[in-house]
């Protein structure tokens, strides 16, 4: 199936917008504690997007949704600058959540939480991992010690969360608690005084605002029509929100790098060193050669795992491969358009020193590296024991 025409033409905006628009803001230096941009930058970029028409461009006017391979296509181009998702409304954990809410949400969460979000009028959080110290969920979800439990027409909710993305500052939760059926998620307006944030550490990225919070929730009582869909559901609902999400993010760090290599490869054209310019050596030459390469292979990677996504597939498996693949080929990109630049690539005179950094940091969203190769070591034994009748 090709990519259609609309899709195409939405993402030739997006490139027009991100270069020309968003790309002089990443001198701004309207920022918070840790480098994040601060809200009032984010919605000021998001204005200048709804005026060109490029606000949420993967869901369309209409109410429907690109299909995963032409969302791609998207959100590579919004990926161009780190920036540049924040603008157009297809950063993560937002994208995420509203890929879920459209998905699950009944027609009054709809109404309430999931338009403002597509507007890009507000900012949400997605509560689900929790501190190590507690024991509780990190990487795998079913170590879950946050609590809900009905009273009356209301759910009470405790526990801790951590590494909470864009908490602070939020307008929109989803949160994940463990009843007597099992996992259920919650929808709830935010700030609310039974959710306090107790620190938002420094991190080696910087390019989401409200950070990643630690969380404290404290006998929050949720009426009980803001579940979303049905008790006991919350890991399959995880499920349809984590596949396209870690895609996603592969989309628009694919994106960020691509753009890093451009920058790169433009020093490596112009600066001279040892009587001709840096690209004729052949030592720079491979490295800008391997990122040629990586990146085709990124993209086609994930292509791939979108069309299985389009299918109906959960694409668990799918998305597993291409999350590791994908991150790792990115954090060689990012490394050898640092070093290519030598002593300015670990500056922050361009945006490759942050695009480093962030997709380092990718390389744990969404489940490490090792997380993944380890289901998928699973999947291999469990296939090799069913085709063997052992």
């Amino acid at each position: 199936m090709t990519i259609s025409q609309q899709a195409i033409d939405i993402a030739s905006k997006v490139e027009d917008f991100v270069r020309n628009v968003v790309i002089p803001y990443e001198q701004d230096p309207r920022r918070d504690h840790h480098g994040a941009p601060t809200d009032e930058l984010v919605y000021e970029m998001r204005e200048k997007a709804r005026e060109a028409g490029v606000l949420t461009p993967h869901i369309l006017p209409d109410g429907g949704h690109l299909n995963q391979r032409e969302t791609a296509v998207v959100l590579i181009k919004s990926g161009l600058s780190p920036l540049g998702p924040l603008a157009c409304n297809t950063m993560a954990p937002d994208e995420g959540n509203m890929y879920l809410l459209g998905k699950v949400g009944s027609p009054e969460l709809k109404d309430r939480f999931l338009n403002e979000l597509v507007e890009g009028r507000a900012r949400s959080a997605f509560f689900m991992t929790e501190p190590a110290a507690d024991g509780g969920a990190g990487s795998d979800p079913s170590m879950m010690k946050t609590t809900c439990r009905l009273d009356g027409n209301h759910w009470v909710i405790n526990g801790r969360k951590t590494f909470i993305t864009g908490a602070q500052g939020a307008s929109v939760g989803i949160i994940m608690a463990k009843a007597d059926e099992g996992a259920c998620m919650f929808l709830v307006d935010l700030p609310d005084p039974a959710i306090r944030i107790d620190h938002v550490p420094n991190t080696i990225d910087s390019s989401m605002p409200g950070g990643h919070a630690t969380i404290a929730i404290d006998n929050l009582r949720v009426p009980a029509d803001q579940m979303l869909g049905e008790a006991g559901e919350g890991f399959k609902y995880a499920q349809i929100r984590l596949s396209p999400a870690r895609l996603s993010h592969c989309m628009r760090w694919l994106g960020c790098c691509m753009r890093a290599h451009e920058i790169a490869t433009d020093y490596a054209n112009r600066r001279e060193a040892f009587g001709k310019v840096l690209v004729d050596h052949e030592g720079v030459g491979f490295m800008l050669a391997e990122n040629m390469i990586d990146l085709k292979q990124c993209e086609l990677m994930i292509d791939w795992c979108a069309s299985v996504l389009d299918t109906g597939s959960l694409g668990t498996v799918e998305s597993s491969m291409a999350k590791v693949a994908v991150s790792e080929a990115l954090m060689r990109i990012a490394d050898r358009c640092v070093q290519v630049m030598g002593g300015t690539g670990v500056t922050d005179k361009t945006i490759v020193e942050q695009v480093f950094r962030e997709v380092r940091a990718f390389r744990i969203y969404d489940g490490p590296t090792e997380v993944h190769k380890w289901s998928l070591a699973k999947k291999i034994k469990r296939d090799w024991k069913h085709a063997s009748g052992g």
